[in-house]
């Protein structure tokens, strides 16, 4: 039998039960796929206030008094698109932050094309992400930020911490790898078996549909089968189609990956796991753990498949920091930003932690500093691009 008839006689099979419970069914789906539905992702304005190339920075205005004298720069992963961060009123991690009070800018790496092909690990973080700091810190006058960084965001993130220290106020890491010598996910096993110069020579930049394909294949009962089963079973549930809706667009939205950029990753970090050992270099300097002496919040899941807690938990102990602090909440990779079990803990406890550490109003006079290191290239101002 070939296996997708398989896949889809189980499916049928489950979802049939009954004749009658299964004609019913279909009846109220029809109705609920007839309707309008609203399926939108990312609905919060914000203002694009700073681009390079294809990559540019999101400016979120808080929704109330500044509760923080320090601007909070989120860097999402260069895998999939930071709108997971805004799925939806309700489900959305910006919004909980501009609720209270807080003023974010949001990293977007945009989609790489065939020009990015030769772009490094050093492009990325000493190149935009270090013009993205500068001009945050030059805009709002200060010498220091927080940053709060999602999965490879959160390793480049770091990387950057221990390269730049002076200009990372508070650092705040998510579901972020920085031990690759284990065998708990399958993804390890995986990457570190790949040949990343023939995928780089072979494609240039990686598809994104190859890599949305290899996530599949990690969990192909649940997110093959039993997702889409579960899915057919609520088609009748117009909130549940919403969001089931949603979240695909969110899944296979899923950008290519800038081919120099990826070899370097999986043969540095899932290969030779530099980064932990103290051995990497970015840019000709030594990337030092001991440099990162601000205060980090690390924050994992404990059922986490893509990026389990034997990838997160080694790395407090191997910074200079002595105010630092581990969190493993009971969740996976992606319910850590959209459950409504975790929304309730994850988004307040950023926020009580860098509310603790945090100083008084910013500066009184409004002034510019002139001081930044990087002549910044001009923005375009589009809200709600």
């Amino acid at each position: 039998m070939a296996p997708y008839a398989m896949a889809a006689d189980l499916i049928m099979a489950r979802v049939a039960g009954d004749t009658a419970k299964f004609h019913e069914q279909l009846r109220k789906a029809r109705e609920v796929l007839m309707s309008p539905l609203d399926t939108e992702i990312a609905q919060t304005p914000y203002d694009v206030v700073w681009q390079e190339d294809r990559v540019k920075l999101k400016h979120y205005h808080a929704r109330r008094e500044p509760l923080l004298k320090t601007p909070l720069f989120i860097v999402y992963a260069q895998v999939n698109r930071e709108t997971m961060l805004d799925l939806q009123p309700g489900r959305s991690v910006v919004e909980t932050f501009l609720n209270a009070g807080l003023d974010i800018y949001m990293l977007d790496w945009g989609y790489p094309t065939r020009k990015d092909r030769f772009l490094n690990l050093d492009d990325h973080i000493n190149g935009y992400i270090d013009g993205a700091v500068d001009f945050i810190l030059e805009t709002h006058g200060l010498d220091q930020l927080n940053i709060m960084a999602i999965c490879q965001g959160g390793t480049m993130s770091v990387i950057y911490a221990a390269l730049h220290p002076e200009k990372v106020k508070n650092l705040v890491l998510t579901v972020t790898p920085t031990n690759f010598d284990h065998d708990a996910g399958l993804l390890n096993v995986w990457a570190r078996s790949l040949d990343p110069d023939k995928l780089v020579a072979s494609y240039g930049n990686i598809p994104g549909d190859i890599m949305n394909l290899g996530f599949l294949l990690l969990n192909p009962a649940r997110l093959m089968i039993d997702k889409y089963v579960g899915f057919l079973e609520n088609i009748h549930n117009k909130d549940f189609v919403e969001n089931f809706v949603r979240m695909e667009r969110w899944i296979f939205d899923s950008p290519d990956l800038p081919g120099e950029a990826f070899r370097e990753f999986i043969q540095w970090m899932f290969r030779e796991n530099r980064l932990i050992k103290n051995e990497l270099v970015i840019g000709g300097k030594k990337v030092d753990l001991k440099n990162i002496t601000m205060p980090v919040l690390n924050i994992y899941g404990k059922y986490d498949h893509l990026v389990p807690p034997a990838a997160c938990d080694q790395l407090t102990s191997k910074i200079g920091s002595t105010d630092k602090e581990d969190v493993c909440l009971d969740t996976g990779h992606i319910g850590i930003y959209v459950s409504s079990k975790t929304q309730r803990q994850f988004g307040p406890k950023i926020i009580h932690w860098l509310t603790e550490r945090d100083e008084a109003p910013g500066p009184a006079d409004g002034e510019t500093k002139k001081s930044a290191s990087r002549k910044k290239k001009a923005g375009a101002t589009a809200e709600g691009e």
